[in-house]
């Protein structure tokens, strides 16, 4: 046929159009691990085998839950921890949900000008690391909470497994190594004792790791449950610890530390409901403004990774960091406004100015200044019982391997959390996030946090388990995970392997992984106002998917040893 010049000029400008619509990336295929009745994603083998072994020896989702949380204390001390603290999210099989904030608190010894010298400016690391960077664990309160209201084996049955790992010893990983060996300077410079993790030259995947000290502790805790780690001779090592330096942690804060039983916040996105973690996590709150803004638009026509899809994510996050500086704390010591920040009427509002085509520069949004963005290290895991109970934990001990302090004779790593507090108003914490009052250090106070451990329903069942580390990226993180599966229609697996870019408001920065813009796309923000970075991995999502048929996907992230086990 002959193609006269206007029809020529009609299909160049179709073509060219077309090319501006599809700017996405497409992800390959693939499905995750397929099981029939239950399943175990976590951030280590071993971890997600003792999960996966509660279950067929008749346990249900919350006991592997606690025998899961004291693996990864043992083989993934990195984030795994009985020092730390995490929210838990749950699903019983009929419907009902809750929650449970098992936070680290601030001592009772602590103010909010702690980390400031006499010129109200702050001083160095005091709170990333040694003895004064500790909050008030709360790990292992939160594991015997859960056991009491849920559990159906013993106790017993659950932290055994923790026993035998630690006394009997695991191999280690490429990406173990990697982070012990990084540290061995500073693990030395911080403890004043001999620690297991430092040794004679480098440490090497598949070497033995043998911790008698953190197995005499479980023993405590197998015997006596929160007795076994807030009293007795576990307490008492702690307690050396703290005074062996500027630690201010005390038998009483020990005493007084209780996990706290909260409601979830539910919303509804594109016909699902939303389950995810309510304040001190900012993780719910921001979570669900996003779904809620950017509901509206077709992002799923528009697709993955294309230009108009992460400016929409882009000006959408920027407004909700913004809001999460500056309204968002610890609820039992300041009223956190979540009805407003998640309605729908003040959503319209705030994002009214959103442009499709221009960024709107940070500072125009609220002031502040912020120049880094540091890595972290959390973990979290995802389990479905045979019953279809689910739930849904992360747990941190913030940086990693936390303050890098070890208690002597305990064999565990104590978190450096005060850092999640604004130590002063404007002043960004290790991961480039600022605060206000709203979050400020007060005795007793819980910090607040980005962990977001989310469940989704469809149709008025469970559809996903979802949840990652990553400090400020968890919460677009989960975002875009979500995003994924519902908008985009990818397997589990396909929705954790997908590429993911992040901005936070402060810095004015999109920051992406390898391969998440294609060089179209980069070239498009960019003239919209935008500056990007590389920024490597972003997150390490480990979800479960049940499928229409009703069979579990687990998707467990290659980003790091992330496996699933499923039955």
């Amino acid at each position: 046929m002959r193609m006269t010049a206007r029809t020529l000029l009609l299909s160049c400008l179709l073509l060219f159009s077309t090319c501006k619509v599809n700017d996405r990336l497409t992800v390959p295929f693939t499905e995750g691990l397929i099981g029939e009745k239950a399943m175990v994603v976590c951030a280590h083998p071993e971890a997600s085998q003792v999960g996966a072994d509660i279950l067929r020896a008749g346990g249900n989702a919350w006991d592997a839950a606690v025998a899961v949380q004291f693996a990864l204390a043992v083989v993934y001390q990195v984030a795994g921890n009985i020092g730390g603290g995490g929210f838990a999210v749950y699903r019983e099989a009929g419907g009902q949900s809750g929650a449970l904030d098992f936070r680290e608190k601030a001592p009772l010894g602590s103010d909010k000008d702690m980390y400031l010298d006499d010129e109200g400016n702050p001083t160095g690391r005091l709170s990333l690391e040694g003895h004064l960077a500790v909050g008030v664990p709360g790990s292992v309160d939160g594991m015997v909470k859960l056991h009491e209201k849920f559990g159906s084996l013993p106790w017993k049955n659950l932290v055994q497994p923790s026993v035998d790992l630690a006394r009997k010893g695991f191999a280690l990983t490429e990406q173990a190594v990697s982070g012990m060996n990084g540290r061995q300077d500073l693990f030395a410079e911080v403890n004043t004792h001999d620690i297991v993790f430092v040794k004679e030259g480098d440490w090497e995947a598949g070497q033995v790791l043998i911790q008698d000290d953190l197995a005499r502790t479980f023993e405590r805790i197998r015997d006596d449950g929160r007795a076994g780690f807030y009293a007795g001779e576990t307490a008492e090592l702690f307690l050396a610890e703290m005074k062996s330096s500027n630690g201010i942690i005390t038998q009483a804060d020990l005493d007084a530390y209780q996990s706290a039983w909260r409601d979830p916040l539910v919303a509804d996105y594109r016909g699902h409901k939303i389950i995810s973690m309510p304040p001190p996590s900012s993780g719910g709150v921001a979570l669900i403004q996003l779904l809620k803004a950017i509901e509206s638009y077709p992002v799923g026509d528009w697709g993955y990774g294309s230009s108009r899809t992460i400016q929409l994510m882009t000006e959408l996050e920027k407004r909700v960091y913004a809001d999460r500086a500056t309204y968002l704390g610890d609820p039992d010591h300041y009223q956190v406004p979540t009805k407003m920040l998640t309605s729908s009427v003040y959503l319209k509002d705030r994002m009214a100015n959103v442009d499709l085509k221009h960024s709107t520069p940070s500072q125009e949004i609220k002031e502040g200044s912020v120049e880094i963005v540091e890595s972290v290290e959390t973990t979290h895991f995802s389990i479905v019982d045979e019953e279809g109970n689910a739930v849904s934990v992360t747990t941190t001990l913030n940086s990693g391997y936390g303050s890098k302090v070890m208690v002597k004779g305990a064999g565990f790593f104590l978190n450096n959390e005060m850092d999640d507090f604004s130590i002063k108003a404007g002043v960004p914490n290790q991961f480039g996030l600022v605060g206000a009052a709203a979050n400020a250090i007060v005795p007793e106070k819980r910090m607040l946090s980005s962990m977001t451990p989310t469940l989704v329903e469809k149709e008025g069942k469970l559809h996903m388990v979802v949840g990652t580390p990553g400090g400020s990226t968890i919460i677009t993180s989960v975002f875009q995970t979500i995003l994924n599966v519902i908008d985009h229609d990818m397997t589990m697996q396909q929705a954790v392997n997908a590429k993911r870019v992040h901005h936070q408001w402060l810095p004015d920065l999109i920051l992406h992984e390898e391969g998440a813009i294609s060089g179209q796309v980069e070239e498009s923000l960019r003239k919209m106002g935008h500056d990007l970075q590389n920024r490597g991995a972003i997150g390490r999502v480990d979800a479960i998917l049940v499928r229409d048929d009703g069979r579990l996907e687990g998707a467990a992230d290659g980003r790091g040893d992330d496996k699933a086990v499923g039955f």
